[in-house]
């Protein structure tokens, strides 16, 4: 049987590249696999050998150890690849396709399924709706920062990208279609970025960089990015964005009048979720505050796009009701001004279509702006650690040497 490497959870602050059981179009038992889900048959499915595999931030909160990841859980959401095996069931995908992959894995039977909501898919997950691979209680779908990997329901769920020399050029940017492109794209469509548009971006992460750019692509007049990260904050510089240095600055909407003028915003995106700090020069962990602060600083009858991760088990949690994803947020505020929310996991099938041709024909640059940076497999675990630090990069595992 060929042979397979990957990132794998060791315990808070380790991750390690090992060998790993080599997929087949089956899934088995292992670390955070749901009982119901070991066995399970997926001749729907397709084996991939691993094009391009991104580090997420949400990978990052597991490997800090603040949810309930058990070790030996192979990491990574994020996958691009050539197929390589066929299920008898799959009809549509060959072998030899170049595709993006969703995080969300998705039946594309079930009744979120067919009504597009494939982020809350009913049947994949025995423990809740929704699923991803290589996620703490996402039903134990094997990660994809590795070698090879199994995706299953692949006719529904794969986006075949139509010519694989032109897809090759541009890989550093179509890897970005498995989640943080459509990630940022679906908090600025939630939060009704639209042309000409005021809009602040909480959060310069790779995450919080998309959804800036995003919102340039949906024709924002000024987009306002705040971070307590200078570095991140001169990157997000770099394409155009005004940004607000939060270590510097305690009082959001003062910083936001001397931009704008006025004290408020049209939209607000939270791309922080929960491990967010407070503002000024003493900050510390304040899970809420950037919920509030954007409740803040966003117009009466505006909407809050929040793709930002909050987790329902958070064992290094600064109370014990934040260890429960119980936070402290001013709904009668957002009540009041009317707001609209919208939050959860990215319904990436979505948007990935039309973001795929936005990138193919020049009208979108998102590795410039997240300062994608190409990598092996054997340096992932030192991005781990740099990314922890902060780092303004999205870090792209390159497996196979494949990408130029």
């Amino acid at each position: 049987m060929a042979s397979n490497r990957g990132v794998v959870y060791m315990g808070p602050g380790k991750v390690e590249v090992q060998d790993i059981a080599y997929p087949d179009l089956v899934l088995r038992d292992g670390p955070g696999v749901n009982p119901l889900n070991v066995g399970r048959k997926c001749d729907h499915g397709v084996i991939l050998k691993v094009v391009t595999t991104n580090i997420c931030g949400s990978d990052q909160h597991m490997v800090r150890g603040r949810t309930t990841a058990p070790p030996g859980l192979v990491l990574g959401h994020e996958i691009t690849g050539e197929v390589i095996e066929v299920g008898r069931d799959v009809e549509f995908i060959k072998k030899g396709d170049l595709v993006s992959v969703p995080f969300n894995i998705a039946c594309g039977r079930c009744r979120n399924c067919k009504e597009q909501n494939t982020h809350v898919c009913l049947n994949v997950n025995p423990d809740r709706p929704g699923s991803a691979y290589g996620y703490v209680d996402m039903g134990g779908w094997v990660g994809g920062q590795s070698e090879y990997v199994m995706v299953p329901y692949a006719d529904f769920q794969l986006l075949k990208f139509p010519d694989k020399d032109q897809a090759m050029e541009k890989i550093l940017d179509l890897t970005m279609l498995s989640d943080i492109f459509p990630t940022g794209y679906h908090g600025a469509v939630s939060a009704g970025v639209r042309p000409g548009s005021t809009v602040y971006v909480a959060g310069a992460g790779p995450v919080g960089l998309a959804a800036a750019h995003s919102a340039q692509l949906l024709g924002a007049s000024v987009v306002i990015v705040g971070d307590l990260n200078a570095a991140r904050l001169e990157q997000a510089r770099s394409f155009g964005c005004e940004t607000i240095d939060l270590s510097e600055h305690d009082n959001l909407a003062e910083q936001i009048e001397q931009i704008l003028g006025v004290p408020e915003v049209d939209c607000a995106i939270d791309c922080v979720g929960f491990e967010a700090h407070g503002h000024g020069r003493n900050h510390s962990e304040a899970p809420a505050t950037v919920l509030n602060s954007i409740m803040e600083i966003t117009r009466a009858a505006g909407r809050l796009g929040i793709p930002g991760l909050y987790v329902t088990g958070d064992p290094g949690a600064v109370d014990e009701d934040a260890k429960a994803g119980t936070l402290k947020i001013r709904i009668g505020l957002g009540w009041a001004k009317a707001h609209t929310f919208v939050t959860g996991q990215t319904p990436v099938m979505r948007y990935h279509r039309e973001l795929m041709m936005a990138i193919l024909h020049g009208k979108a640059q998102i590795a410039r702006a997240v300062n994608a940076t190409k990598i092996s497999l054997d340096e992932a675990p030192q991005a781990y650690s740099e990314f922890d630090k902060g780092a303004a990069r999205k870090y792209v595992i390159d497996p196979h040497g494949l990408v130029k």
